[in-house]
């Protein structure tokens, strides 16, 4: 896999992923939409197959989607580290380019938001990156260690399937399942461990789609706070890392 291919899928897996994310929680958030009100469950559940869809787009590149995952790979010896740049490269400039794209699509939902309501976008930043429920920067990390590591070392404990040589019954196990063994699980971190921060998990998409938020000419939009955009990307990185090191055996 050359460099640029490996920009490329992650880029589009990526983007595919923000897109899909970013618009579940925009059709919940926005008024009116067709999901307006729709709650937790369905930003979990939209997630999760945003998730299923974009890692399947990237599966050349091994569909990472996450600069965390792509670290913990490398620290636990499955991914090359000099490739790690261009996996970063390809994820946070997908992230970006996604949050765009959900933008467009619900352009004329967050117009007459704020036509419905001068307020209405004041807080429409939850639509493209993540913020606590409790403003506690230290627990918050935490919580975002935690859930990262979770994401990153099932990840390392559960291979991608493939045939066995010879012959008998394979035994394939949960990677038999798989991009949407790995959508379950994000599901699960986000119903379970998504309410004190937002579960970001993923320094790329939290950061791109914050990035865009700042840019995007939004009407009556907030801050995208700055202030605690560190914490979606020293947490999962962290937890990453853990995880790595724990996995050095099972990769």
């Amino acid at each position: 896999m050359t460099a640029g291919s490996i920009v490329l899928y992650e880029g589009l897996g990526t983007a595919v992923l923000i897109l899909l994310g970013a618009g579940v929680v925009a059709n919940v958030v926005l008024r009116p939409t067709f999901g307006t009100g729709a709650g937790w469950l369905m930003i979990t559940f939209g997630w999760g197959f945003a998730v299923f869809a974009g890692a399947s787009i990237a599966e050349p590149s091994g569909a990472h989607l996450n600069p965390a995952v792509t670290i913990g790979l490398a620290v636990a010896g499955a991914t090359e580290w000099a490739m790690v740049p261009f996996y970063l490269i390809g994820q946070f400039a997908g992230a970006f380019v996604g949050a765009c794209l959900a933008w467009l699509a619900y352009k004329a939902n967050f117009d007459r938001n704020v036509e419905e309501d001068p307020e209405g976008n004041r807080d429409t930043r939850g639509i493209f990156c993540t913020g606590p429920a409790v403003a506690r920067s230290g627990w918050n990390v935490v919580t975002e260690i935690v859930a990262t590591f979770v994401l990153v070392f099932w990840i390392l404990s559960n291979p991608v399937a493939q045939a066995p040589d010879g012959s008998g019954v394979p035994q394939f196990g949960n990677g038999a399942l798989g991009y949407a063994a790995v959508a379950f699980v994000v599901i699960g971190i986000g119903c379970s461990l998504g309410g004190p921060t937002g579960y970001a998990i993923n320094p790329a998409r939290d950061l791109g789609p914050r990035i865009a938020y700042a840019l995007l000419p939004i009407k009556g939009k907030g801050s995208p706070e700055w202030g605690y955009s560190w914490v979606p990307v020293v947490g999962p990185i962290v937890g990453a890392v853990l995880a790595g090191l724990l996995g050095l055996g099972v990769a």
